[in-house]
C-alpha cells in the first residue's frame, strides 16, 4: 500500500471512502509483490497497480462494487499458459487480490497507521482476507514492536496474529498467514495478509564527488534512504546534492562508526566508498567490513583495488572478511559516464538482493522472477 498511502490518506482525512484492492500472494511469473495496491476513488479515479496494467480492469470493477456496497472479498485472478490471450495474466502468473472499502467506519485506525510509516516507525498491518464468517473478511490489526490496535475478532486471535506478524516485520516481509478460524496455528480456514511497513533501507554514500550525485539519485529511486558523507565540507554540501536525505560532513569511517553505535545499520544496508583516497577508504572499509550490512562496495581501478586490499590484509583483515567486499564495485555493463556507474552499481544491489546473475534474460531459461 505504500505507494499509495498518502493518497488513500487524503481520502480519508476528508471523510471519504475508497474502494481499494490489494495484492497479498502471487505464485509464478506475477508482475508486482505482495503489497502493491490500486484504489479507485468515488469519482472513478484509479490510483496505483496490482499487476501492470494485466487485471486491472477486474481490479477497478471489484473495487468499485466495493465502494457501493459490496463485502471486502478476496479474488485470485491467473490463467493458463494456454489461456493467457483471452483474460488475465498474459505473463501467466497468478495473483491473489483482496478488495475493501476504506473510510473511517470500516478502518478506524488508518491515520496511526500513516503517521507511523511517514515518522519511520516499523509498523505491519494485518487484515482477515479469508474467514467461515464474512464478518470478520476486512477485521484490521496494526502491530508494532511493542504495542497493537484494532483488532480481528478476538483476543487469542489478535495475540496469535500480532507474534507472527513481528516476526515477518522485523525480517521486512510481507506475505499470508493461515489459522484456525479461532486462531488455532495448526488449523486452517482463516487467512490473515500482514502488510509489513519497515522503514526504508538505507544507501551510506562516501565521497562527495560526481559519481556520487548520480549513485545518490539513483538510490532515492530505488527506494533508499540516502546519506551522503565527505570530510570535506567544500564538497559536503546541500546545494551539490539536492535531493539526498542527509549530507554529512564528517570522516567516513567515524560517522559510521556513530552510526553502528547508535544502531542506525542493519542487513539492508547498503554502504558504497567512492572516495579513491586510501586515507579515507581504508579506515571506513575495515569498519564497514565488520558490520551486519547487507552490502559494502568500493570503487577504484584493478590497481587501487590490489592496493586496497593489500592495505586491509596489513590491518588484520580476515579473508572472509574480504569476501564480503564488491571491489571493483558495480557490473560489468561497460559503464563510462558517472550516470551509467550509478546504473552498474545498482544493477549489482538487485543481483545481489534476488539472487541474479547478472546476464542477459534472452540467454538465460526459466523463471524471470525468482
Amino acid at each position: 500500500m505504500r505507494d499509495v498511502l498518502d493518497e488513500v490518506a487524503e481520502r480519508w482525512e476528508a471523510g471519504e471512502s475508497v474502494g481499494l484492492g490489494t495484492v497479498v500472494a502471487t505464485f509464478r511469473s506475477a508482475p508486482r509483490p505482495p503489497g502493491a495496491a490500486m484504489l479507485v476513488t468515488s469519482g472513478g479515479e484509479a490510483v496505483g497497480s496490482v499487476s501492470g496494467g494485466c487485471v486491472e480492469g477486474a481490479v477497478y470493477e471489484r473495487a468499485t462494487a466495493a465502494l457501493d456496497g459490496e463485502p471486502a472479498a478476496l479474488q485470485r485472478y491467473g490463467v493458463s499458459d494456454d489461456d493467457a490471450f483471452a483474460v488475465g495474466l498474459t505473463c501467466g502468473g497468478i495473483l491473489d487480490v483482496f478488495v475493501e472499502r476504506v473510510d473511517q467506519e470500516s478502518f478506524p485506525d488508518f491515520d496511526a497507521l500513516v503517521k507511523s510509516v511517514r515518522k519511520e516507525e516499523p509498523v505491519a498491518v494485518a487484515t482477515v482476507v479469508d474467514h467461515p464468517d464474512p464478518a470478520r473478511v476486512g477485521a484490521h490489526l496494526l502491530v508494532w514492536p511493542e504495542r497493537t490496535r484494532g483488532g480481528l475478532g478476538e483476543s487469542r486471535v489478535d495475540d496469535a496474529v500480532a507474534d507472527d506478524a513481528r516476526g515477518m516485520l522485523a525480517a521486512g516481509r510481507s506475505g499470508v498467514l493461515e489459522y484456525g478460524p479461532q486462531g488455532q496455528r495448526r488449523g486452517e480456514g482463516m487467512r490473515v495478509f500482514v502488510n509489513a511497513f519497515e522503514p526504508p533501507p538505507r544507501m551510506l554514500v562516501f565521497g562527495a564527488i560526481d559519481f556520487a550525485a548520480a549513485m545518490a539519485r539513483i538510490g532515492g529511486f530505488l527506494g533508499y534512504r540516502v546519506t551522503v558523507c565527505d570530510a570535506r565540507p567544500v564538497f559536503a554540501t546541500r546545494s551539490r546534492f539536492p535531493g539526498v536525505d542527509d549530507v554529512v560532513v564528517d570522516w567516513p569511517h567515524r560517522y559510521l562508526e556513530s552510526e553502528a553505535e547508535a544502531g542506525r545499520l542493519d542487513a539492508r544496508t547498503a554502504v558504497m566508498v567512492l572516495t579513491h583516497d586510501p586515507k579515507f577508504d581504508v579506515p571506513v572499509l575495515e569498519l564497514a567490513l565488520r558490520q551486519r550490512v547487507g552490502y559494502v562496495g568500493a570503487m577504484g581501478s584493478r590497481r587501487t583495488h590490489d592496493d586496497r586490499i593489500r592495505r586491509l590484509r596489513e590491518n588484520g583483515m580476515t579473508e572472509a572478511e574480504l569476501d564480503r567486499l564488491s571491489s571493483p564495485i558495480g557490473l560489468d555493463l561497460g559503464a563510462r559516464t558517472p550516470e551509467e556507474t550509478a546504473v552498474s552499481i545498482a544493477a549489482e544491489l538487485i543481483a545481489l538482493r534476488w539472487g541474479g546473475r547478472g546476464n542477459r534474460l534472452t540467454e538465460t531459461e526459466g523463471p524471470i522472477h525468482r
